[in-house]
């Protein structure tokens, strides 16, 4: 993508493009999913990837002005430059948005997401979202375990787990 500060909720690519393929992503630790958004979690495919990397836990949230307290504020905190110390998993019910990725030479890849799209940003990959223009966004989170939700801001190079990276 490139590297300007203009809207995040605009697409950002890179002139020329420099499309990324699915095996780079992959290669970074990334994992993504094409799902039945339709089947929600009655989904036997989505039951299948939650026993098969152990996603216990799960919730919904929805992401749009009339629905996400302190919205702003929230959405501000979503697009800043962070990571988790463990795997953050989406599925993507309704609506689209951004994810946005470091790649191993530090530089952004935007992955758009919408409608049963699911992915795993692996632990300590420096990461950050958006909504698009339509702003909303419905997703199932999951997590193995109990959630633990500490975003840690960049730069986190002094944390050994973002060394194992």
């Amino acid at each position: 993508m490139d590297e300007s500060a203009g809207d995040p909720l605009q697409l950002h690519r890179a002139e020329p493009a420099h499309p990324v393929l699915l095996e780079q992503l992959h290669w970074l630790g990334v994992l993504y999913w094409t799902l039945d958004a339709d089947k929600d979690e009655n989904d036997p495919e989505l039951e299948k990837i939650r026993k098969e990397r152990n996603y216990s836990w799960m919730d919904v949230i929805t992401i749009c002005k009339d629905k996400l307290a302190n919205y702003e504020e929230k959405m501000k905190m979503f697009y800043e430059e962070h990571l988790y110390l463990d795997d953050e998993i989406r599925y993507i019910l309704d609506g689209s948005g951004y994810f946005d990725v470091r790649d191993k030479e530090d530089r952004w890849i935007q992955i758009f997401m919408e409608k049963g799209d699911m992915i795993t940003l692996p632990a300590r990959i420096y990461h950050r979202f958006t909504l698009d223009e339509k702003n909303y966004v419905k997703a199932m989170q999951l997590l193995v375990g109990d959630p633990a939700w500490t975003a840690y801001s960049c730069p986190a190079a002094h944390f050994e787990a973002r060394g194992q990276y």
